[in-house]
């Protein structure tokens, strides 16, 4: 009997090893896996590239696993905001390598990776420092510049429901780089907020199909007084 269902964080995440590559959901902090980082950042794992659409934000977070000093390098479209203080912090004091994509480059890039694409030409970056040191190609009359996969040993993503199959639906714009990291990454471990029986969910409305999920772990959510949501205590 399939069952994806992961008794606890630490559980899911216990085979993360030294080196790994992170595919981090998220879009700022619109469905961040924030229990999932804490649980990484508990699991250990050091020398880990990671990839997000930002680079942290406070002290919490993402933030929080750039501050232990356990990654090597953060691939992203956004690394400096008002309160990316971390991550300026670790780049400036050369602690933390940086590889700088545009947004739509990086989507692509972690889509291509799950769809098995070895390769694509983008006009994004043409004769900008982006470019430097890639293969460039002219095509009917435009330039782009060859762009390659990002693969990952494991996609940490954050979606609203799931059942014991792994099939996943997410809430608005927390679905943002959930559902194609993971496709991208060798295991793929998804926080849920509700687990319901196989067959509630319409298949057509399934955006993770489990084929794509590895684990899939509960984690309660209360209201907070700002309107949003925290982990209960």
């Amino acid at each position: 009997m399939i069952n994806k269902i992961a008794p606890s964080i630490e559980a899911a995440l216990a085979g993360v090893k030294d080196g790994a590559t992170v595919l981090i959901g998220g879009f700022g902090t619109a469905g961040i896996p924030i229990e999932l980082i804490e649980g990484l950042i508990n699991q250990g794992a050091r020398d880990l590239t990671v990839v997000n659409n930002n680079a942290g934000n406070g002290d919490t977070g993402l933030a929080a696993l750039l501050k232990t000093g356990r990654v090597r390098k953060v691939i992203c479209s956004f690394p400096r905001q008002t309160d990316s203080h971390v991550f300026d912090a670790l780049y400036r004091s050369g602690q933390l390598e940086l590889e700088l994509v545009p947004q739509g480059n990086l989507a692509e890039r972690i889509r291509a990776a799950g769809a098995g694409i070895g390769a694509f030409f983008s006009p994004s970056g043409y004769g900008t420092e982006l470019a430097k040191g890639k293969e460039t190609r002219e095509i009917n009359g435009k330039h782009y510049v060859l762009e390659m996969p990002i693969h990952g040993d494991l996609a940490l993503i954050r979606a609203e429901a799931g059942d014991r199959w792994g099939n996943l639906i997410y809430r608005k714009a927390a679905r943002n780089f959930g559902p194609v990291m993971a496709t991208a990454a060798k295991t793929t471990v998804a926080t849920v907020h509700e687990i319901v029986e196989l067959g509630a969910f319409d298949p057509e409305h399934i955006v993770t199909p489990g084929i794509y999920v590895s684990q899939v772990v509960k984690i309660e959510r209360v209201a907070t007084q700002a309107g949003g949501f925290k982990k209960a205590a």
